[in-house]
């Protein structure tokens, strides 16, 4: 059998093929980037009137045009009127897509175009339904057989006895948590991804042996509170507020009820005394959050979610059918589940979250009904910490920066600074005074090569949901 990390290995040295120099628009020995306002991810001050020189796949100056010219040799990007940002960490960005009607497909020509095409250059894919298929798309980015980010393999979901979701492992007992863990080590997983469903025995037998074997745990959870996930060692937690079962009132030990999303929804206090006692434990601990807010955004009543890039990606029986269910969603008003009062005091925890000295990175989670796009969604996700109250340099910070840290990868990415691979998005706008501005992507570059976004996008019109 051919393993993951085999495969990855394979990957080395590789050359671009047809099938991704047709999207590459800027490529040369010296590139430089002129006259950009530049959000660098540090969460510093926003720079105008800065130019950016890469040679190869490194960044080689970074300053005031005046004091740092585009050398002779460079080719030239005009930048005036753009900003640019740190090459994007999507932290819970599966290479599957779910949506309306139960439908539920490998997205592995749609998905990857359209991370890379947004300026997400790295994801973690967080919870897999192909892990091999995830391993052998990763292999093909690697040798240049096909566009996309870095990929960073999680394995399948491992969850409790209960959940009978077919993709999903299910473990009954200790040992089986660890082998599980074993197995997908072998195959080259550097992470875990729990469900709902995981119990505390197995939870803490499957990090033990993870952590044993360098690998990372994470969990999307509820059977699980995060007070009790931190206290066993989980290495980050997805979602927040809305799955966080310590807002739960008489909760029971190992289990999840299937009424405790809701409640939560109705009922948590982003700033009580619960909230106070998660963050707590979190920071303390120092486990980061991911927050998906896109995901749940799709759920909220009379949200502005219909976006027209959106819907012309998507495959048309699936863009039917989200239409269909948002028209349901916004008749339903505020007594819907997910109602507006609730998506905004969710949103509000993970400020607070952040403004605790909590580690908040972010994702799309490109599931639920559907209305959450790969790509897309990450762009959304930093609007939406905008609307929250971060401001633009933090949020991007969070997407960037703090995603490469949670991945141990921030010595080389997740900021603009000299010496660091070249991953640069260059947005058209100026996004420090026009959060809307992060969809504007012109050009990614990623490992110092430039990638047409339009492009990528025009490659999977009315293909999401098949593909």
């Amino acid at each position: 059998m051919i393993t993951l990390l085999v495969l990855a290995t394979l990957a080395q040295g590789a050359t671009r093929s047809p099938a991704v120099q047709q999207f590459v628009s800027v490529d040369a020995p010296v590139i430089a980037i002129t006259n950009v306002t530049l959000i660098d991810g540090t969460g510093g001050l926003v720079k105008t009137g800065q130019n950016i020189i890469i040679r190869g796949n490194k960044i080689a100056a970074v300053g005031p045009a005046a004091s740092t010219p585009a050398p002779s040799d460079a080719r030239v990007v005009e930048g005036t009127g753009h900003t640019v940002i740190p090459g994007m960490f999507g932290l819970h960005d599966h290479l599957f897509y779910t949506a309306g009607g139960g439908r539920y497909v490998q997205a592995t020509s749609t998905a990857p175009k359209l991370y890379l095409a947004s300026g997400v250059t790295t994801i973690r894919t967080t919870g897999s339904a192909n892990a091999y298929g995830d391993a052998y798309l990763k292999g093909q980015i690697e040798r240049g057989e096909a566009p996309g980010p870095r990929i960073h393999l999680t394995a399948p979901y491992l969850t409790g006895a209960a959940n009978q979701n077919g993709t999903m492992a299910m473990v009954k007992t200790p040992e089986e948590a660890r082998r599980f863990v074993r197995y997908w080590h072998d195959e080259g997983a550097t992470w875990i991804k729990f469900y709902t469903d995981i119990k505390q025995a197995e939870a803490k037998a499957a990090i033990d042996e993870a952590h044993k074997l360098g690998m990372k745990v994470t969990g999307h959870i509820c059977s699980l509170t995060f007070q009790e996930a931190a206290a066993l060692g989980f290495d980050n937690i997805e979602h927040g507020m809305l799955t966080a079962t310590d807002f739960y009132e008489g909760k029971t030990k190992d289990v999840c009820s299937p009424d405790s999303y809701g409640k939560v929804a109705a009922n948590a206090n982003p700033t009580g005394p619960a909230a106070k006692a998660t963050i707590n434990a979190m920071v303390t601990k120092k486990i980061p959050m991911t927050s998906t807010l896109a995901v749940f955004e799709a759920f909220v009543p009379n949200r502005p979610v219909v976006d027209q890039r959106t819907l012309d990606a998507m495959a048309p029986e699936v863009r039917d059918r989200y239409l269909a269910d948002r028209k349901q969603i916004d008749a339903a008003g505020e007594n819907y589940p997910f109602s507006q009062a609730a998506f905004q005091r969710a949103a509000q925890f993970e400020v607070e979250f952040v403004k605790a000295g909590g580690l908040l990175a972010g994702g799309v989670d490109p599931t639920g009904n559907g209305g959450a796009l790969p790509g897309f969604g990450d762009q959304r996700g930093v609007e939406l910490l905008i609307e929250a109250g971060l401001s633009p340099a933090n949020a991007i910070k969070v997407f960037s920066a703090n995603g490469a840290k949670v991945l141990g990868v921030d010595k080389d990415l997740g900021t603009i600074e000299v010496g660091k691979t070249a991953d640069l998005v260059l947005l058209r706008g100026d996004l420090s005074a026009d959060p809307s501005v992060i969809k504007n992507t012109v050009t990614v570059f990623k490992d110092g090569v430039g990638y047409d976004s339009a492009k990528l996008i025009a490659a999977v019109k009315g293909r999401v949901g098949i593909n």
